[in-house]
């Protein structure tokens, strides 16, 4: 029986296991792909770019593993081999139209990448290669899809996510530096405390961004490790050779310089998703970490006048259709978004990796919805760490003037005498510099309880910002 398809102008016709499906006719996918089309108009978004790339990869070192296995003829291999590579270039991405939101196993993806090589091989090759028996050899929808989702994941932490965080790590660190001579006063729970030098302050942010960098390393290795190809249906290997996912593992490695790994149990590699659940929690850290420090930085350039307005961010547009001159920080505000959404993806994460939503008995069931997520965070990540260092930290200046006057007008710059005065008779002298509107040294001086030699040696602000 023939079904509706939402194509529109010339089609063909294609038949799958379930019959005939008209298809465009430009289409280079097949009846098993329109189905899905068919079925599934619901984000009328497709699956992730990086995936169908991750797919070329995959389809070409499955047909070289079962070509030197003996299991497919080397012409045929050759022929999967060059239109898969054209898949994983990236110059079909136009014939992968599948929804993300469709079957929970990505088998409409698995098989519109299997009719798009199997096409492009037969019109290489001039012979007839069927996108079952032959591009998807050995293989299930339920150890490609999650395999291809640790391909792309590798991919895209390492070329996009990793560089851009060592970029905003150098960008923060070399702002320490520069300002490293800088004090201001520092505070807590939104209230004046002890001294800080603004490089003090920058290398707190400059460690945070470090420590990104690593977990963005944990979930790359998350991602390289504990391939499921090979499992093929529910992890026992049916209908596939023993060596089948080693050799697939060492292509991979050669194809893309990672170094990929089969999984140390099949059953758990395809049951379930935690390495993916795992990777994105480091992401959601890496989120709260951007996040801590954009919102720093646009408190302390609060102003210009009537705030803390100890930085300068740069103006980069107006801020207002209403209040002529004002500029907002809205670099700061753009990363602090990514955060809200990348949070929010780590539970979209986190429930497709759980039982009862997406794991269940021999295979999760969430999983193009979690690669969708997971990918949207590294691109998010990537992005925002890079336009922060270009666009903010660049032209980010410290206003001394500002620093200085709020430093010297603060109480609790006292704390530098409680160790001569006492811890009580300081909180009584605060509280009178306070009520007399004085700085501490002033009303110090006044009431003469040291020597001015010493008092100057106390009130030191440098000094109070290094130990001992």
């Amino acid at each position: 029986m023939t079904q509706s398809n939402s194509a529109t102008g010339p089609t063909r016709i294609e038949k799958d296991s379930m019959g005939e499906m008209p298809v465009p006719a430009d289409a280079l996918y097949g009846a098993s792909t329109a189905r899905a089309v068919d079925n599934f108009p619901i984000a009328h978004r497709p699956v992730p770019a990086a995936v169908i790339h991750a797919f070329g990869h995959l389809k070409a070192a499955c047909a070289q593993a079962n070509c030197d296995l003996g299991k497919l003829p080397a012409e045929t291999a050759k022929a999967i081999i060059a239109a898969a590579d054209e898949v994983a270039a990236g110059q079909h991405d136009t014939h992968f139209p599948v929804d993300v939101y469709q079957t929970g196993s990505g088998t409409s993806t698995n098989m519109n990448a299997n009719e798009v090589i199997a096409n492009l091989a037969s019109k290489i090759s001039g012979e007839k290669i069927h996108p079952n028996d032959h591009v998807n050899m050995g293989q299930s929808s339920n150890d490609t899809f999650p395999t291809a989702m640790h391909i792309a994941g590798a991919l895209c932490v390492q070329k996009e996510l990793l560089p851009k965080l060592e970029k905003l790590e150098q960008g923060l660190s070399d702002k320490a530096k520069q300002w490293d001579t800088i004090v201001k006063i520092g505070r807590t729970h939104l209230m004046d405390a002890t001294p800080i030098r603004v490089g003090q302050v920058l290398s707190g942010y400059a460690q945070q961004a470090k420590y990104a960098v690593l977990r963005a390393g944990y979930a790359f290795e998350g991602m390289r490790l504990n391939l499921p190809i090979g499992g093929t249906a529910v992890g026992t290997g049916i209908n596939t050779h023993p060596e089948f996912s080693g050799k697939v593992c060492q292509i991979l490695k050669q194809r893309t310089g990672i170094d990929f790994a089969e999984a140390q149990n099949h059953p758990e590699a395809q049951a379930c998703a935690d390495c993916f659940v795992q990777a994105h929690a480091s992401f959601k850290t890496i989120a709260v970490s951007l996040s801590k420090i954009a919102n720093d930085i646009r408190h302390l350039g609060s102003g210009p006048r009537c705030g803390l307005g100890e930085l300068v961010l740069p103006a980069i547009q107006p801020g207002s259709s209403i209040m002529p001159g004002k500029v907002n920080p809205v670099m700061c505000e753009s990363v602090m978004q990514v955060a809200c959404r990348v949070i929010g993806n780590d539970a979209t994460v986190t429930m497709a990796g759980m039982g009862g939503v997406g794991s269940i008995f021999e295979l999760n069931v969430a999983m193009p919805v979690m690669i969708d997520a997971f990918l949207e965070s590294v691109s998010l990540l990537a992005n925002a760490s890079n336009v922060f260092v270009d666009k903010l930290l660049v032209g980010l200046e410290v206003n001394e003037a500002r620093c200085a006057e709020l430093l010297d007008a603060s109480l609790m710059t006292i704390t530098a005498l409680a160790p001569e005065v006492g811890y009580d008779k300081c909180s009584a002298l605060a509280k009178q510099a306070h009520k007399e509107n004085k700085t501490i040294k002033e009303l110090v001086s006044e009431l003469e309880l040291m020597p001015a030699a010493r008092l100057n040696e106390l009130m030191d602000y440098d000094s109070m910002t290094r130990p001992g």
